[in-house]
């Protein structure tokens, strides 16, 4: 690992197609936004010999954040993969975004990988959202080492950073968290503050200078080693309690020495299994450098430490039917099955797939079965065709280098899979198979949007189905009630990217519209109407009148309508007229324009023509019963309300009930959750959480999460009612 001899044999710097699953790692890089992910990716692609300086392809592109939007916001929104080499083996680096609102391209970089590289900055220290997503990882058994970056800054402190991560997740055993490496500080500066120039092993106790640009080994001083023994001996106590020798700690405690090569096979055994996370340091190469400091170290952990994909479970895999079917782990000679964990169109290929295989060999011409079940909720139709697949390649900033194969445990950029979609299963054509979906975030920030001309509005529809067809977290809803095409999304920042994307990759240019609630109406109390439609004016004349009773009825009765005329005042084939009308009516509205619900409507009387009745007549009278009753009434604005739950830490509980309550929420109880969080749930009014999704980030830096569903329609506060009316009425 990294306190071997550095035997790197120079990669040539070309992602290359693996021939066998043990020479390939698949790593995922997390952390909060602004931690130094993709900067410390461009570090470890320079130290691999895949760029010529830091970021910088050989047509001068970086390998990562090479997306227009990516510039324009300072930020990654996206998965990138960076391919690199090290050691003969081959390293697929995963870029995820560290905002919240593109945790879809974070949870696409878990499916992918087999182990995580949590990035934490020294000056920021580790957010509520990065402590969740480490216990997601634990769930799963994912392995995990911790990276401490931007040391530079005059407030980083790696010894209270790794204190800070071995409190946040060490959980019971904080003794798992441990360093495996000490910094070398410079000679302070003006400001006090001393650089960091290099790195110190704790188990080889060698020294690793990297004040040239090169990493040097050198011998410790004698001042030195009292402080690296300290720490070298906690070290080898948390290796050896992590080991398979039940007696290595007993000869350990009674003086023997362990010799290296069996704390290295023990190190890299523990965090292979997820029982060990090491601290490690890293910081990018100085301008004309050739190594970032930690980037040797941090290479020879993800090819000594972590496990390769043939350590990885096997998928749970069935037919498209649903039957069970049984796939050995990571065999390329088994059927195949490969994921797509990522879409993207690129203006020239069109379609580009990001897929991991994790049984079989996939082969560029070939042609593949694609599944997609399990999305229906978010707008994705289930689909089962047969494609042919086009180059594979390794994607590396914009370019795309060609492969030969992609096999079982690797990661390839597939290009013309027209059908195929985030989350769907490539297998073969003649043996169809499915991988269960990965579960992602619901969207529960609402954008409602208008085609901005008869151009965009006929571009509109294809241009929403890629986007929604490229991220799983999005979804499309075609509202019937309010006849608004709705985008769920994840936060503003998802919001924006998605109108972006629609106006410079799609080119549909599109309004923002306020997002509106299904709002209903309904009667206070019992009212009578009475509906006259008497014409004539030459010729056939119109005559129909029929007198209604209106009273309400309990919460989702919907419209109940009885006939209790006697004596034939209304022939009986127009009493489904009068109904037709009614019904008709009550959808429009009585009094605000949303529909009617909830009441029984009663025909009681009424008179008719021998000529002049009709069925059209008898309709107009029932919709006119109908109004009438609703003017001598009160009519109750109904709205929507939807049962909110709330995982939320126990430190920003209260500060969540109270921002519930000011939304008009009633919280019906909280129930004690694992991690020191709470489940607090709540009724409250749709439209007072449109914005939740923003607003509870807010509340609670980023800590809770939370899930909505209708629960029932009921009256709105008649000041609000009359406020919204007004609204209304000046728009």
């Amino acid at each position: 690992m990294g306190d071997k001899a550095n035997t790197h044999t120079g990669a040539a710097g070309r992602a290359t197609a693996a021939d066998h699953p043990a020479s390939v790692r698949n790593v995922v890089l997390v952390g909060h936004s602004g931690s130094g992910k993709t900067t410390l990716v461009e570090a470890l692609a320079l130290t691999a010999g895949a760029v010529n300086r830091a970021g910088r392809v050989e047509d001068g592109g970086t390998v990562s954040d090479y997306d227009e939007i990516e510039h324009r916001q300072q930020r990654s929104v996206q998965l990138s993969l960076v391919p690199v080499d090290w050691d003969g083996l081959k390293i697929n680096l995963l870029d995820t975004p560290g905002y919240a609102d593109f945790v879809g391209e974070l949870r696409a970089g878990l499916r992918a990988a087999d182990a995580a590289l949590f990035v934490v900055s020294a000056s920021d220290g580790v957010d509520g959202s990065t402590r969740m997503l480490w216990e997601e990882c634990a769930a799963v058994g994912m392995p995990r080492a911790i990276v401490v970056t931007h040391l530079e800054s005059a407030r980083s402190d790696f010894e209270e950073m790794t204190a800070i991560c071995a409190r946040a997740f060490g959980g019971d055993d904080p003794d798992a968290v441990l360093p495996l490496y000490l910094p070398l500080h410079g000679a302070a500066g003006p400001d006090g503050h001393a650089p960091v120039t290099g790195l110190t092993g704790l188990l080889t106790q060698q020294l690793f200078d990297y004040s040239s640009g090169e990493r040097k080994e050198a011998d410790p001083g004698p001042e030195q080693q009292p402080f690296i023994e300290t720490a070298r001996n906690r070290l080898i106590e948390g290796i050896i309690a992590e080991s398979e020798d039940e007696t290595l700690m007993d000869r350990y405690l009674g003086g023997e020495e362990i010799d290296l090569k069996t704390l290295v096979q023990d190190l890299e055994q523990a965090v292979a299994r997820g029982r060990f996370f090491p601290v490690l340091a890293a910081a990018p190469a100085a301008d004309g450098a050739r190594q970032g400091l930690g980037t040797v170290e941090l290479l020879e952990l993800i090819t000594g430490g972590f496990p390769t994909p043939l350590e990885r479970p096997a998928p749970v895999v069935t037919t498209p039917d649903g039957a069970p079917r049984e796939v050995r782990a990571c065999d390329p000679d088994g059927p195949l099955v490969a994921e797509v964990v990522k879409t993207a169109s690129d203006p020239y290929v069109g379609r580009v797939s990001l897929v991991r295989v994790f049984s079989g060999t996939l082969r560029p011409d070939a042609t593949v079965h694609v599944s997609g079940h399990g999305l229906t909720d978010r707008g994705h139709e289930d689909h089962d065709v047969d494609e042919r697949i086009g180059a594979l390649s390794a994607p590396f900033g914009k370019q795309q280098r060609a492969l030969t194969h992609c096999i079982a445990g690797d990661l390839a950029s597939v290009a013309k899979l027209n059908r195929a979609e985030t989350g769907d299963t490539l297998s073969a054509k003649d043996d169809p198979l499915l991988m269960k979906p990965w579960r992602m975030p619901d969207p529960l920030l609402p954008l409602a949007i208008e085609a901005h001309s008869k151009a965009d509005e006929d571009k509109l529809s294809q241009g929403l189905g890629r986007l929604v067809a490229e991220d799983p977290t999005m979804r499309l809803e075609q509202n019937q009630n309010t006849h608004q095409v709705v985008l769920w999304c994840l936060g503003e920042a998802h919001a924006d990217v998605a109108l972006e994307r629609l106006r410079n990759r799609y080119g549909v240019q599109v309004d923002v519209v306020p997002h509106k609630v299904s709002l209903r109406e309904t009667f206070a109390g019992p009212s009578t109407g009475r509906g006259r439609h008497v014409k004539q004016s030459g010729g056939h004349g119109q005559f129909a009148i029929c007198e209604i009773e209106v009273e309400p009825l309990p919460n989702g009765s919907g419209i109940e309508f009885v006939d209790k005329v006697v004596g034939g005042a209304v022939p009986r084939q127009f009493i489904p007229s009068v109904e037709k009308g009614v019904r008709a009516q009550a959808a429009k509205g009585v009094v605000a324009g949303y529909p009617l619900i909830d009441v029984r409507v009663t025909l009681k009387d009424g008179k008719a023509h021998s000529v002049d009745s009709s069925d059209a007549a008898f309709q107009t009278a029932g919709a006119l019963a109908l109004r009438e009753a609703a003017r001598d009434a009160t009519i109750h604005l109904l709205e929507p309300v939807a049962e909110v739950t709330v995982m939320v830490g126990d430190d920003y509980v209260g500060p969540v009930m109270s921002d519930l309550s000011g939304r008009r929420g009633r919280v019906v109880g909280t129930e004690q959750a694992a991690g020191g969080r709470t489940l607090v749930r709540a009724e409250v009014p749709e439209i007072e959480i449109g914005r939740y999704a923003v607003d509870l980030r807010s509340v609670s830096h980023g800590t809770a999460r939370f899930d909505r569903c209708y629960a029932r329609h009921e009256p709105m506060p008649q000041h609000i009612a009359e406020r919204l009316r007004e609204q209304e009425a000046g728009a």
